[in-house]
């Protein structure tokens, strides 16, 4: 280890939509780095990175792979994520372990849904992005056409890197090369192209070049690369085929001496801070010698290691048997055991330096987004959260075996542990347990996952749709609890007032008592009552959200005034206040893609505009299918998988992601209503 410091050491995230080619990829550059002896195949199951068995069995990435190699001296990790849209949650988690995204294209399929959605994340993130367009041996290509597409879709900023040659069976890099054959394109125009965008970045190089017109050193020319990669005013295209080899060395050569290092991409946004207090943000630096942060962008159980947590070193050294905190927690654990992956296996190690990816296990309190530190000056530390896309699929699940419901409890959270875009709700006023996940596909993953791995096997039906209630106008509203039962009493009034909100803003509440008339001590027991109010809504049963309640005027006792007497004020109170407002029920719009044959385009059409749905664009996705967006209720896709392959012969596929909530139609809130009315009187 001591050999690789952290200016050599590169971090890569693979991503982009599946079928790409990135598990393919990455076998290709471990061969070539001379990591393993030969390329595994993803339809044989043999590759490092997918080695879960059900990875094996559908023929494509679930997870996040982590793998490391070594070339011209500098210490490369990557990590291969899942590229179909509902994995999408590792893909994006992957984005704060590393320096740079490489986008993968296919070149058959070019720019696909997961193209466009990394891209946009890796922008917001401000990592630094280089496309790679895999599968150049392909047939009956339109490279020139994709490349076109890919500058029309993403900006002029993106320019190549590389060029096929001999009818793609090579490549030739154009910044080392200023002439040359190529199959379209010229590398002297390319070549002069790329040094024109470089040098803008560098002003007394800008003037050397336009004075004197001789291309800079290659030496003069990384520190205005980094640097135009760092402010996104360069995206490379780089070309491969990690089937037959093309483009790999030049793949690696780029890795090593272009891609930022840690002290060169833009750091990642750390802050410190309380949650709901002053926060102040703050860059980590590189530095092997300062304090340690890490974070932890990775969480696996494994049922021989227990739970994995996997980190980017950010700063400092963390060294086997030292001393680490694990973000607010104030008793340190001791790092027993270090690790470094390669796919599914572990290697021990001594230390890690700031750049590279490590792991440790056995360690309860780790969670995924962490910081690990080794100061109890560092508590309150976080990184700037990534944004991941709601999960709005679900299923409620029910264990076929009576008695199992403990372990099923059990083995969700851990499934939940691992996955930032699978959540597991409890509704007790419908006894239902429901999985959400972001499609069919990654639901289906996970209750396998409960079969195969904890063997446990459960009944699932649609679960109810998780709508919202809020309000559409003020109200005011007081309420007395008082109670005499022989000895002492309860007493507690409450005056509130209640306003309407953004949507999406959420509750705010407002503390405005003077004078005491509600002491201090009983504040957060009318805000308890509150918040219950809320839970259990009013119009028809579902949570009441995005709405500021003011507590402004109350009376006690001094004697009977007890915290359960403003509990229930404050509930009582909320609820009248709410039915004075003009409340409305809220249901989930999600944004929906569908990809279907072009000739089902009208039959589907119809049958979104049928479920309340409109539709936003159609886009061509060669080889005689198209892309049909639009948004639509999520009430409405309980059956819609079996409508979809009824109407495109099976060869139609969906994936959704939560839009916003809106009202819903009159009849249907009264619908609702009634329901929740006939349920009061049952109970």
């Amino acid at each position: 280890m001591s050999s690789y410091r952290s200016e050599s050491r590169r971090s890569v995230a693979l991503v982009g939509h599946g079928a790409a080619g990135k598990t393919s990829l990455v076998e290709a550059l471990l061969v070539a780095t001379g990591s393993i002896p030969t390329a595994g195949s993803v339809a044989k199951g043999n590759t490092v990175c997918d080695f879960d068995p059900l990875e094996k069995e559908s023929g494509h990435s679930l997870n996040s792979a982590i793998v490391r190699m070594a070339h011209q001296d500098v210490r490369i990790h990557a990590v291969d994520t899942p590229g179909y849209p509902d994995f999408a949650g590792p893909a994006i988690a992957a984005l704060a372990g590393v320096d740079t995204a490489l986008i993968v294209i296919n070149a058959q399929t070019g720019v696909e849904l997961m193209t466009e959605r990394m891209m946009r994340h890796a922008a917001e993130r401000k990592l630094c992005r280089m496309i790679v367009i895999n599968k150049i041996d392909a047939d009956n290509l339109d490279l020139p056409g994709l490349v076109a597409d890919i500058r029309e879709r993403f900006g002029k900023q993106c320019m190549l890197l590389d060029l096929p040659a001999h009818g793609a069976a090579d490549v030739v890099e154009v910044l080392e090369h200023d002439s040359g054959d190529a199959d379209f394109e010229s590398v002297a125009a390319a070549h002069r192209a790329l040094i024109d965008q470089i040098v803008e970045e560098d002003e007394d190089l800008l003037a050397q070049y336009l004075e004197d017109g001789a291309d800079p050193s290659g030496e003069a020319l990384h520190a205005p690369f980094e640097k135009a990669l760092r402010e996104g005013h360069l995206i490379p295209i780089l070309l491969t085929s990690a089937k037959t080899g093309a483009g790999i060395r030049e793949l690696l050569h780029v890795l090593a001496t272009l891609a930022p290092n840690p002290a060169e991409g833009n750091p990642p946004p750390f802050y410190k801070g309380e949650p709901g207090g002053t926060t102040q943000s703050f860059h980590a630096e590189p530095d092997a010698g300062k304090h340690v942060l890490a974070h932890v962008f990775k969480v696996v159980v494994d049922p021989y290691l227990g739970k994995i947590g996997i980190f980017r070193v950010h700063q400092g050294t963390v060294k086997k048997d030292m001393q680490l905190f694990v973000g607010d927690g104030k008793r340190p654990f001791k790092v027993a055991h270090l690790y470094q992956l390669q796919g599914k296996d572990t290697v021990e190690v001594d230390e890690l330096v700031p750049g590279d990816i490590g792991a440790v296990a056995k360690v309860e309190e780790i969670e995924f987004d962490c910081v690990l530190h080794d100061s109890h000056d560092e508590d309150h530390i976080h990184l700037l959260p990534l944004e991941f896309p709601r999960p709005m699929a679900g299923l409620a699940v029910e264990t076929k075996k009576k008695g199992d419901e403990q372990r099923l409890f059990d083995v969700l959270a851990k499934l939940a542990m691992e996955d930032p875009t699978f959540v597991v709700e409890r509704h007790p006023s419908s006894n239902e347990t429901v999985i959400r996940g972001l499609g069919e596909i990654h639901l289906k993953a996970k209750l396998a996952r409960m079969a195969g791995q904890y063997k446990l096997e459960v009944d699932t039906k649609p679960p109810r749709i998780p709508y919202r209630e809020t309000i559409t106008g003020g109200a005011e509203a007081m309420y007395r609890h008082k109670k005499q039962s022989g000895g002492a009493g309860q007493f507690g009034e409450v005056h509130l007032r209640i306003e309407p909100r953004e949507r999406g803003e959420g509750f705010e509440f407002v503390d405005a008592v003077k004078g005491g008339v509600i002491p201090g001590v009983f504040m957060a027991a009318v805000e308890k009552g509150i918040r219950q109010g809320l839970e259990g809504g009013v119009v028809a049963g579902y949570p009441v959200e995005d709405l500021r309640v003011t507590v402004f005027d109350g009376k006690t006792h001094a004697v009977d005034g007890k915290e359960v007497a403003f509990t229930v004020a404050g509930r009582k109170a909320v609820i009248e206040a709410i039915r004075n407002a003009k409340p409305i029920v809220l249901e989930p719009i999600v944004s929906i893609e569908i990809v279907v044959p072009e000739t089902a385009i009208g039959d589907l059409t119809g049958d979104l505009a049928g479920r309340r749905g409109h539709i936003t664009g159609t886009d061509g996705r060669g080889h005689g299918f198209a892309a049909i967006t639009g948004e639509v209720p999520l009430a409405e896709l309980n059956d819609y998988q079996s409508r979809l392959k009824s109407l495109t012969g099976g060869q139609g596929s969906y994936t959704i992601e939560f839009a916003r909530y809106a009202a819903v139609p009159p009849n249907i809130q009264q619908q609702l209503a009634s329901r929740f009315r006939l349920h009061d009187e049952d109970e």
